[in-house]
């Protein structure tokens, strides 16, 4: 195999000079590119992104979204040199650094930044090491070797640029490495590469073609957000689209289950007035009490009637005390929510 090229050294690039070369290359030669963090996108395996927002992305058609997280996006970069120490002295393997920005030899289109390499301290065989972090709640997506997808696809995508035989990541959620700390390795498998690849020569063609892919195989919660992102706020005055007859059953099917979910809201609401009316001779035998029981020959009944104190701003006093401040800290959100009405012909 063909050894890759390197592009450049991204060793004190400034972020922005970074981007450009992962986009086009260092020369602005390359129409079109695919990045390691790209390919789990193109699968439709990303929890953040949708393939199609990344084509409007490479195409121009639109810029690439602030991020939400900044400041864990930036906890995650400092965290990288400690995950790298910590897999070192776990694995006893030696990790150094890697800043070049290297192109497929035999895809040109395909650009990869290493985290970090290793050299293993069985056999001497080279790695590509990943670092990544995690919070707690994610900490189970790596537990007992698992590791999530995204990243899998990512780093076989690395170790395809050199047909390197392992890979391994180092994982951090907390501050004590015994128990914080994942270091799974894998072993590459050209079958997988194969078909890594043979996804990515079709999505550069996509490109290419002028063909956005669809939103058949996405979660439609990330689908509808990443809509959103793509087309902004609706129009006024924009004329009303005629459907044609294929999308009579699913605009059907959104019609009754919002019917549904009317009736359930509603259903509800009569609960809670139940529950309301029972409980108010219930609270008169409470009175200051917490808790209560009552023993039956089966089982006990067992009554809280605890306060639960919140606070909040209240947004009306601040507004006629402090005007300036209000119009400063208000913040706006946007919404769409497709609704569908049936009305007799």
């Amino acid at each position: 195999m063909t050894k890759p090229i390197i592009l450049c050294d991204c060793a004190g690039m400034s972020n922005e000079r970074w981007l450009e070369c992962r986009a086009h290359g260092p020369k602005g030669n390359i129409p079109y590119t695919v990045g390691g963090s790209d390919v789990a996108t193109i699968f439709g395996l990303s929890p953040w992104m949708t393939p199609l927002e990344l084509w409007m992305i490479k195409k121009g058609r639109m810029k690439t979204p602030a991020k939400a997280n900044t400041d864990q996006l930036e906890m995650g970069h400092l965290l990288e040199p400690i995950a790298a120490y910590w897999y070192e002295k776990r694995s006893g393997n030696m990790v150094y650094d890697d800043t070049n920005l290297y192109q497929h030899a035999d895809h040109p289109y395909a650009l990869a930044n290493m985290d970090r390499r290793y050299t293993r301290k069985l056999d001497g065989e080279p790695g590509i090491l990943e670092c990544k972090s995690t919070t707690y709640h994610k900490a189970d997506d790596w537990a007992d070797g698992m590791i999530p997808i995204y990243y899998e696809l990512q780093l076989r995508f690395y170790m395809s640029f050199e047909a390197t035989e392992y890979g391994a990541f180092s994982c951090i959620w907390g501050n004590n490495p015994e128990h914080d700390l994942a270091t799974p390795e894998i072993v590459r498998d050209t079958v997988k590469e194969d078909m890594i690849f043979e996804r990515l020569d079709e999505w550069i063609w996509s490109l290419e073609h002028d063909k956005p892919p669809k939103m058949d195989d996405v979660k439609p919660k990330l689908a509808l957000e990443s809509l959103a992102r793509i087309y902004g706020a609706s129009k006024a005055g924009l004329p009303t689209i005629e459907f044609p007859a294929k999308y009579e059953h699913p605009l059907r099917q959104i019609a009754i289950l919002q019917g549904k979910v009317a009736d359930c809201n509603a259903e509800i609401k009569k609960y809670e007035k139940e529950i309301e009316a029972h409980s108010v001779r219930i609270a008169e035998i409470m009175k200051q009490h917490e808790h209560g029981v009552l023993n039956t020959t089966k089982d006990k009944l067992l009554i809280d009637f605890v306060t639960r104190t919140t606070r909040r701003p209240d947004s009306k006093a601040l507004k006629e005390k402090y005007p300036a401040a209000y119009a400063d800290v208000l913040k706006t959100s946007e919404s769409r929510k497709v609704k569908v009405r049936i009305e007799p012909a």
